[in-house]
């Protein structure tokens, strides 16, 4: 779970997971209480402090070698992901029909949580990956989960939000099995780092269309 500055939203994230699961935050430079509240929680805390996405997911995968899950199921720390939704997400995997899983929040979005330039954006990177690949997805969500092994095996590299866009683009090109399940989109708590601000969706639009170029390569 990468995590900047969500103190608001953490705790009520960590308080809905179901009982049982290993929680790794990977607590990318906050400024807040989002690392103590955490660990307060019982979530083992991994600190990155270069600001980067793909750079906090890849601290919290490397954190998990030593002892290394059978799936890792990414999970946004805003509160927009309903727990309610894991079941779905995991049934693929747990029945050998996907390698990778990704939540496609397009169909179930609560109203109004999925702002214009959010769907513009969405459209746009899926357009690009299908030009590169053949392959149409219907979402680049933040709610995701995989074979460990498999994950680890693309050798992702990319430290900002092109990961979501690099892990999809060489998950085909390495021939996973990819499956998209519809989830909800809640209203998160806080204010979004990418679709909050014009300069943070212009940031990350982007950083996604140059990934689309540069791992579609």
């Amino acid at each position: 779970m990468p995590v900047l500055n969500e103190e608001e939203a953490l705790p009520l994230v960590l308080a809905e997971l179901p009982a049982g699961l290993r929680v790794v935050v990977c607590d990318n430079g906050s400024t807040d209480q989002s690392a103590a509240l955490a660990r307060a929680a019982g979530a083992e805390v991994v600190a990155w402090p270069a600001r980067g996405y793909g750079g906090a997911v890849a601290a919290g995968l490397r954190h998990l070698a030593p002892s290394p899950p059978d799936v890792v199921v990414v999970w946004d720390g805003d509160h927009s992901v309903d727990p309610a939704d894991l079941p779905a997400l995991l049934a693929p995997l747990q029945s050998g029909h996907a390698d990778l899983v990704l939540g496609d929040r397009t169909r179930r979005a609560d109203p109004g949580t999925m702002p214009p330039q959010q769907r513009w954006g969405n459209a746009l990177a899926t357009s690009l990956i299908a030009i590169q690949t053949g392959h149409r997805f219907a979402d680049m969500g933040p709610f995701r989960a995989a074979r460990y092994e498999a994950l680890v095996g693309l050798d992702l590299v990319d430290a900002t939000w092109g990961w979501n866009v690099e892990m999809q683009m060489k998950a085909l090109r390495a021939g996973l099995r990819v499956v998209e399940v519809p989830v909800a989109n809640r209203e998160r708590i806080g204010q979004s780092k990418i679709s909050g601000s014009v300069r943070g969706s212009l940031r990350a639009g982007a950083r996604i269309c140059w990934a689309c170029w540069h791992y579609g390569r």
